[in-house]
């Protein structure tokens, strides 16, 4: 997913940065409960690596935690360790959103070492646990391998009807049960094809003047000629 795409999905699942914005499902409860928890976290934890495919809703998530916790946010390497001063400012929590292991290595322990010195902790992001990537140097290694990590799965069926439920009442638009479980069922199963569905069907609703329903959903849905 593109920046573009992720800025639409982002601005379409969080109008605030409140965790009420945040849909709970059992894909996301774990990770959830890390960021409600905080700050009450074991004193010895530097940070939390949360992982999973792209579009899952890690980076809303971090949203509501960076609401809360004031937290710098960093979404590119870091070029050079001299410079991470600069790009933590004056916070002393971080999210450090898509961390791979091509990224320089030295800038995020620097990055680590900063935040743990002032007291603060590290959120990570990732497509996979970050024990799992090939980093360097060493004591990076070591330092991501000790935090915490835990997985956001694909979308699941209450999750999707539920971000399409919301979606659609930020809309002032009432749609049936029937026709979300429809939709659930046979859509591709992201958030942001979720985002993508809902404005189809209030775009094709609007243009023929009818409600969303089951027929209309058929319609959206049918493959093109």
């Amino acid at each position: 997913m593109n920046s573009a795409d992720q800025l639409v999905l982002e601005l379409a699942l969080r109008p605030a940065h409140g965790r009420e914005e945040f849909i709970l499902s059992d894909c996301n409860r774990e990770a959830v409960a890390w960021i409600d928890r905080w700050p009450d976290w074991s004193p010895h934890t530097t940070g939390l690596n949360v992982h999973g495919p792209a579009a899952c809703g890690k980076t809303h998530l971090a949203a509501v935690w960076r609401a809360r916790s004031k937290a710098s946010w960093i979404d590119t390497p870091i070029a050079r360790s001299e410079d991470v001063p600069a790009v933590l400012g004056d916070a002393k929590d971080v999210v450090i959103d898509g961390l791979t292991g091509d990224w320089p290595g030295e800038p995020i322990l620097h990055l680590h070492n900063l935040a743990v010195e002032r007291g603060g902790v590290l959120l990570i992001l990732s497509r996979v646990p970050v024990a799992r990537m090939d980093t360097r140097p060493a004591d990076l290694a070591s330092r991501l391998a000790a935090m915490p990590a835990v997985g956001i799965g694909a979308p699941d069926d209450g999750l999707i009807i539920g971000v399409m439920s919301k979606l659609f009442r930020d809309r002032q638009l009432h749609v049936g049960r029937d026709v979300l479980e429809f939709l659930a069922n046979r859509m591709q199963r992201s958030l942001e094809e979720a985002v993508r569905l809902v404005d189809r069907l209030d775009k094709k609703a609007l243009a023929e003047k009818r409600g969303i329903t089951l027929p209309l959903a058929r319609s959206v849905l049918a493959p093109e000629d």
